[in-house]
């Protein structure tokens, strides 16, 4: 990718490169409702690290995902949206470690904190995919925590919700990706 490259030609790099995140959301939301099942079938312990272990997973599912649909999953070589991507996983990496205390504090603010976490995560990626969608994603996420939090919502209530959201929020993207391609000129 040339130096001169534009932040909307970065953008639009990885949007056409990641299908605008869209697998992402789906894998993700996955993950969230997979650690409901757990709650519910196990332990809300049990959830926290159905969550974590789930979410090692999400990028190279959605990768692959990504393929599958027909994008290559790789944004171009120099492109610096993939270092803001990186240092945003990097700092919800750290974060984690957070959230896992708040959990042996007390385990139904576990999931909304990880909310709050993912949530201040996608508001990386509207910068990152240059789609607006991704502000509200991340406010309802956090929104979601909050009031999840105040009515200390029984945890698999919390992440059923991540993964309802996310899910969603897949949909939402992927349309808005295919309305926008019908409306772009037709290239040669």
């Amino acid at each position: 990718m040339q130096a001169s490259l534009t932040v909307a030609a970065a953008q639009q790099d990885m949007r056409t490169a990641y299908l605008g995140g869209a697998p992402g959301l789906f894998v993700s939301g996955t993950v969230w409702t997979i650690a409901g099942l757990v709650c519910l079938w196990k332990s809300p312990q049990a959830a926290v690290w159905a969550l974590y272990a789930g979410g090692v997973l999400i990028h190279p599912v959605s990768a692959l995902l990504t393929r599958l649909l027909g994008r290559s999953a790789r944004h171009a070589a120099g492109n610096p949206l993939g270092t803001l991507a990186f240092a945003s996983t990097i700092w919800m990496i750290l974060m984690l470690a957070l959230a896992y205390g708040i959990s042996l504090w007390r385990i139904e603010l576990f999931f909304p904190a990880m909310l709050f976490i993912i949530g201040g995560r996608y508001l990386t990626f509207a910068t990152v995919f240059g789609t607006k969608l991704f502000w509200l994603c991340g406010a309802v996420l956090a929104l979601a925590g909050w009031q999840l939090a105040a009515t200390l919502a029984a945890p698999a209530t919390a992440a059923f919700a991540g993964g309802a959201i996310e899910i969603v929020f897949g949909v939402v993207v992927l349309a808005a990706l295919r309305r926008a391609k019908g409306a772009a000129p037709a290239s040669a």
